[in-house]
């Protein structure tokens, strides 16, 4: 697995790609994010959500991807069980939004370490919109590295890929925890909740309105 000019090609192909998809705030995006805020367990939510994208663009590469792909039952649960999962996530958001929830230091003295990695794996494995960008989308934009020049290539995709993920996860969490002391205000964390709740509600309703595979 040596780097070529063509193994280079497909891992700025699959970094790029990555980036793009990753970089839309989802329901894990706003998790790493909150923590990154509440400046509570930030890497081992950082490395855990890493490392479980890592292991979805794998699976999406090298079979799972096609499968979905390939069977409309899946795509149709990966779709409505999507939009349920966002359009949830973003009132839970919304109710945190109305009511407040105090200063950020006082929510940081909840949740402990087991817990907060519970949330951040429902987040992961239990929200099929993170299956339908990294395994789906990502599985079928790298399934053309699978032959370059007779060439499996699609490791290369997947580690750029890969890559943007730990970038961004490690940006966003660290970014956050740094910049903390200036959100501490209460009415700072309640609009946070209010912009997640609009991203999760537009996401989710964009699940609704656009058949996937069409």
């Amino acid at each position: 697995m040596s780097l070529t000019p063509d193994s280079a090609a497909a891992m700025t192909q699959g970094w790029l790609t990555g980036a793009g998809l990753i970089m839309a705030i989802g329901a894990q995006n706003a998790l790493v994010l909150r923590q990154g805020l509440l400046r509570r367990h930030v890497a081992p939510v950082v490395l855990f959500c890493s490392l479980s994208d890592v292991i979805l663009i794998a699976l999406g590469l090298f079979g799972l991807g096609t499968l979905i792909a390939s069977s409309p039952l899946l795509l149709n649960v990966f779709r409505w069980g999507g939009a349920a999962f966002l359009l949830l996530y973003g009132l839970k958001a919304a109710q945190r939004a109305w009511v407040g929830a105090g200063s950020l230091q006082a929510q940081a003295s909840g949740t402990d370490l087991r817990a907060t990695l519970l949330s951040a794996a429902a987040m992961t494995f239990l929200n099929p919109h993170v299956y339908l960008d990294t395994v789906l989308l990502l599985g079928t934009v790298g399934a053309q590295f699978a032959d370059v020049a007779g060439v499996d290539l699609r490791w290369a995709f997947g580690l750029g890929a890969g890559l943007a993920s730990v970038m961004w996860f490690s940006l966003l969490g660290f970014g956050a925890a740094a910049a903390a002391p200036m959100l501490s205000k209460p009415w700072v964390w309640r609009a946070i909740d209010g912009a997640v709740a609009l991203l999760m509600w537009f996401l989710g309703f964009q699940l609704l309105l656009g058949p996937l595979g069409a």
